[in-house]
């Protein structure tokens, strides 16, 4: 869904406020997902695909929705103390929204293998070697300490890729800046029903179904975008970028499949 809205001849900083109560108007649906809930196995069960889409993601939605609603009316009040109070369910719940949102695409029962092109490439520099990244995210994944994702961004800044890890469900580009390409879910949620509390035997699994085609695709588009400025701004969460495109600067919210565009000069 993309929404685009004129507002040509004002600077990006008075589009910041209005912006969310524009989004709060939008209620985030669960995506999808493009293939059936067996499609991963045996990698991924069906059942662990099931409720972790169904169930997991499904909540974070509704309750990203719940706080979303709660925060424009205590803008409306001008009840700052409220608003901050919701700062906390915002992160947790939208950067659940936004990550898997992210994982499912990143995933294909056609995957597996290398990536090819440009971003096997650019592997190459920043690592080395594929089997060098490849066990870099890996530790860096078996590494978290309880809840979290482990990570493949890219740095626009620096014009290179960079693995991180982000506790719980913070976002990756809201916490560090770099642009998600791919990412590893390690809730236990996402494997102990098959894996148990074995971590590294899921993630030995699921490079068997990561989707190069996807990360690619995003590798391409995020090197296309020449961005004038990294800051960024949702209720509190950064992930709300201010981004220039062929001269034309673009105010640009992504959550989850919700992309709300301002185009201004």
């Amino acid at each position: 869904m993309l929404r685009r809205f004129a507002a040509a001849g004002r600077s990006s900083a008075k589009l910041v406020a209005p912006f969310g109560c524009l989004v709060s108007r939008q209620k985030h649906t669960l995506p999808d997902l493009p293939y059936d809930y067996a499609a991963l196995e045996p990698h991924i069960n069906a059942e662990i695909m099931q409720l972790h889409h169904s169930k997991h993601h499904a909540t974070y939605v509704n309750n990203l929705n719940v706080a979303e609603e709660k925060y424009k009316e205590a803008l409306a009040k001008g009840d700052v103390t409220t608003q901050v109070s919701l700062q906390p369910a915002l992160k947790f719940n939208g950067g659940g929204h936004i990550n898997h949102t992210i994982f499912w695409t990143n995933l294909s029962p056609n995957g597996g293998g290398e990536p090819k092109g440009e971003l096997m490439e650019a592997i190459k520099r920043d690592f080395g070697s594929f089997a060098n990244f490849k066990e870099k995210l890996t530790a860096v994944s078996v590494g978290v300490q309880g809840s979290g994702w482990g990570w493949l961004g890219y740095n626009k800044e620096q014009g290179r890729l960079q693995i991180a890890a982000c506790a719980n469900q913070d976002p990756l580009q809201g916490t560090t800046g770099l642009i998600p390409l791919l990412g590893i879910d390690v809730w236990e949620h996402a494997y102990y029903l098959q894996y148990k509390n074995v971590r590294p035997d899921y993630l030995k699994a699921i490079w068997n179904v990561i989707n190069w085609e996807n990360v690619s695709s995003r590798y391409a588009t995020c090197k296309k975008e020449k961005f004038t400025s990294g800051q960024m701004c949702f209720h509190g969460e950064a992930v709300t970028v201010i981004k220039e495109v062929n001269g034309i600067g673009i105010f640009t919210l992504h959550v989850g499949p919700l992309n709300i565009s301002v185009f201004f000069n």
